[in-house]
């Protein structure tokens, strides 16, 4: 005599309740993703229709008061090359993205330039030398 049981076990999964988690995820990122400020220090930048990309290594800020800031600390002139030598420190090849304010003169980021070249000579490092821009509308 075979016994068969009444209550029968199912094997399916419900994959509401995941989608349900993923869109919940997905939401959550999105907000705060927005929250998140990446120039700390407010410029106004150059335009441009490039689309260079590359992964930074340090952030040099030109405000429009003609200061610099290495990550974010204040820098001197006189004291930018052995700024940028720490910051940089451990790494033989690196970019350097270069974010000015468009009212600052030429010369200000040639300086920023010159103590990277500068550093590459003294260290026999590569460091490459990027400018922020925004896009064009």
């Amino acid at each position: 005599m075979a016994i068969k049981t009444r209550n029968k076990l199912s094997v399916s999964f419900s994959m509401a309740s995941m989608s349900d988690l993923v869109f919940l995820l997905l939401i959550f990122f999105m907000l705060t993703s927005t929250l998140i400020a990446p120039n700390a220090i407010k410029l106004l930048l150059p335009s441009s229709n490039s689309k260079t990309m590359s992964k930074q290594t340090v952030t040099v800020y030109i405000n429009e008061g003609f200061q610099y800031f290495v990550e974010e600390r204040p820098s001197a002139e006189a004291s930018l090359t052995a700024d940028l030598h720490s910051a940089l420190l451990g790494e033989k090849e690196g970019t350097v993205v270069v974010r000015s304010d468009k009212s600052v003169p030429v010369q200000y980021v040639v300086n920023v330039i010159d103590a990277i070249n500068q550093l590459n000579e003294t260290t026999q490092s590569s460091y490459k030398v990027i400018l922020a821009t925004t896009p064009k509308k």
